[in-house]
């Protein structure tokens, strides 16, 4: 098993920057491939960015690539999503998930417990 615990969410103006983490802890985060969702007010959980286990395959939904970049780093136990030119539309609960294939759905079999990402005019 591995646990997730986001960080860094906020609250930031239209344009702005923010660098979400997951620090994991538990066996063998390495071998598991991550995903990064988030669920708006009134609205399902949705797919953000997925990597899979070495970082080789990263895949970003239609709405932030370009915008956000999903990192790893297996030896510190930690991912990471750098997020900038932010719009109003991100904001969200954006959670840390784990499981055994980079995925463009939400099915992960681990969880984080999430971190508000807040995006002002």
């Amino acid at each position: 098993q591995v646990q997730l615990v986001e960080s860094g969410g906020g609250l930031v103006q239209a344009g702005g920057s923010l660098r979400l983490s997951c620090t994991a802890s538990g066996q063998a985060f390495s071998s598991y491939a991550l995903g990064w969702l988030r669920e708006a007010p009134g609205k399902g959980r949705e797919f953000v960015a997925s990597m899979n286990w070495d970082g080789s395959r990263t895949y970003y939904a239609d709405s932030v690539k370009g915008r956000f970049t999903f990192s790893r780093d297996n030896a510190k136990n930690m991912a990471y999503l750098q997020m900038n030119n932010l719009k109003i539309e991100d904001t969200a609960v954006y959670f840390c998930a784990a499981g055994p294939t980079a995925t463009i759905t939400t099915t992960y079999d681990y969880w984080g417990q999430g971190t508000q990402v807040t995006v002002s005019s």
